[in-house]
Parts: structure tokens; sequence; C-alpha cells
């Protein structure tokens, strides 16, 4: 997966929209995926852009070529992990401080928040699927937290 950080004004979510498929312009705390991109508004100038390949991020550039933007490839940074089924809410509620009940964390909504001391950036991709998103330096941390938290679970 290749992961970037574009940070850009209007103008800037206007043409990285058209240029990747995905429609930058949605709420903060928000996910828009599109065709063969994922884009997670972070903030209100700060976008989280996956994609399965480089020529994404490569059209992304020329189009934005010229014009006041920060488009930074994180992919070596960070790794994602999927949690998926019945006990993923429960697992990532042992360290993460939100309320992951769909009323309050729908489908679609993504946010960073932490996990235990680690930094993650949450999606809620499916109704029992989680995408998140942490530095490549925490994987084993968090994967063991979350690993423990399964173990311990009363319905696994």
């Amino acid at each position: 997966m290749i992961r970037h950080v574009l940070r850009g004004d209007a103008r800037i979510a206007a043409i990285a929209s058209a240029t990747l498929g995905a429609d930058l312009a949605l709420p903060v705390n928000s996910a828009a995926v599109g065709t063969h991109v994922t884009a997670v508004r972070l903030g209100p100038d700060e976008w989280l852009i996956l994609s399965q390949s480089g020529a994404a991020s490569a059209r992304l550039a020329q189009a934005l070529h010229g014009l006041p933007h920060s488009l930074a490839d994180v992919s070596h940074r960070q790794v994602g992990l999927v949690l998926e089924g019945p006990l993923a809410a429960r697992v990532l509620s042992s360290g993460c401080p939100l309320d992951l009940r769909l009323a309050h964390f729908p489908v679609g909504m993504a946010t960073r928040t932490i996990f235990h001391k680690a930094e993650i950036v949450l999606w809620h991709a499916a109704e029992r699927r989680f995408h998140v998103e942490i530095w490549r330096s925490f994987l084993p941390y968090v994967a063991g937290h979350m690993a423990e938290a399964l173990r311990c679970a009363p319905d696994a």
C-alpha cells in the first residue's frame, strides 16, 4: 500500500478529487473510497491518501505541480492493520478511548486517536471492519495489545 499525506486548500482538494477519483470535499473525520484510492480527511486541509500503486500519486503530483501544497510519501513510516469480525470493535476498545459503537462511530468515520500509548488513524470501513494506520515502529506494541485483548475477550 502506498500512503501519502496531502495538505492544501479547497482548490488543491478539488484538483486531487478529479485526479484521484475520490471526493476529498468530505467532512473532517471521514473517508471517501474511490476506484483506486481511499482518502481520509484528518483536518480542514489534511488528507491521508491510501492507494494500491504509485500511479495515482504520480498523477496527483503532476496535477498539483507548481501549486501551493504538500504531498509527502509516508509509506516507509506507517503500516495498516485490518480488524474484521464481531470482536473488532471490542479489541479496539481495549486501548482506544473512543466510543466505537455504530451509533457513535458510524461506518465511514475516520480520525486520529490513540491505542494504548500509540497514535493511530482509525477508519470504520464497514460494519464489522476497521482499518488502523500506525507508525511501523509501533506495530509490535499495538499488535501485541490487540492479540492480548482478543485472547481475553469473553466471546473469543
